[in-house]
Parts: C-alpha cells; structure tokens; sequence
C-alpha cells in the first residue's frame, strides 16, 4: 500500500511539482509522518516546509507565464522525477521501509505524472 501511495504522491508531483512536498514538509511539522533520524528528517524541519511553499507559491505564478518551458523539456522534467522520488521516499522511510525502493517508485510515478498531464491538458485545451 506504501508503495502505490508513493506512486501517487509521484503522479501528483508530476502534476504540479512542489505542491505534494510542500504539503508533506508541512505534514511532518505536526509529527505525521514521524521521520526521526530517517535520511529524510530533513522534511520535517522548519525551514524545509517554509522553503517548499515559498517553491510552490512561485511555480504557481511562473507556471501562467508565456515564458514557462513545457514540463517535458529535461530541467522541470527532472525536478518532478526527484521530488516525486522524495516524497515517496519520505513515506516509505516514516513507515520503516526502503527510502531507495519509494524513492524509485516515486520518480516514476513524478515521470508519469508529468507526461499524463501534459497529454491531458493538451487534449483538453485542443477540444
């Protein structure tokens, strides 16, 4: 169950990509998910939620602008696959399993995301 949850957190990252670590970075600032002395403890700092909303605040206003690249193009395409990856990798390491197995099932589901949504939204706009 982690793991399709790992993925669908990645599909949602693929979709918009600092929205579902910037909610989980909030999440563990009331202690759920319990990281500890996880690789990922990092999510549950204070800096970390504070700098992921400010991320998602500005993806929100640079997504609108003409001058925005396609998700597809390899920079933002990238930052999906990674983020979706940590944020899988996040709840897979709060319920004591493999960070590395949530981290891999995370950036492919940030890698379907983002292709998913880019063929939807193009289907929808040209319709």
């Amino acid at each position: 169950m982690t793991l399709i949850l790992g993925f669908v957190l990645g599909m949602a990252t693929g979709l918009r990509s600092m929205t579902p670590a910037a909610v989980l970075a909030w999440a563990a600032q009331f202690r759920w998910p319990q990281l500890g002395q996880t690789g990922v403890a990092f999510m549950s700092a204070p800096i970390t939620a504070y700098i992921l909303t400010v991320g998602a605040c500005v993806e929100l206003v640079f997504d609108k602008l003409p001058i925005t690249p396609s998700r597809l193009t390899p920079v933002p395409l990238g930052a999906r696959v990674v983020l979706g990856g940590l944020c899988a990798a996040t709840l897979s390491a709060a319920v004591q399993q493999s960070a590395i197995v949530g981290a891999v099932v995370g950036g492919l589901g940030g890698f379907a995301g983002a292709w998913v949504g880019y063929y939807v939204r193009r289907y929808l706009t040209t319709t």
